[in-house]
């Protein structure tokens, strides 16, 4: 994953791949908490604030889900 604001990721939740395309699901720290970041290799798609709960965690797990069925993969 490209490091693309200066920070390394305090966890990454997951990574797809399509193609030559690939997502990563990031979590950082932000200030007082923390921020959920959705990249690509050169750019960061979507940042929001996280809260490390069992529904944050799921909608990260939904979100994985919608991209799988259309067509991402799991990546290594």
């Amino acid at each position: 994953m490209a490091d693309l604001t200066g920070s390394r990721p305090v966890a990454t939740l997951w990574q797809l791949a399509l193609n030559d395309d690939r997502l990563f699901c990031a979590v950082y720290r932000r200030g007082d908490g923390f921020e959920l970041r959705l990249e690509s290799p050169t750019r960061v798609i979507l940042t929001e604030p996280f809260d490390l709960q069992p529904r944050s965690v799921a909608q990260t797990g939904a979100l994985r889900a919608s991209l799988k069925r259309r067509g991402w993969q799991d990546a290594h």
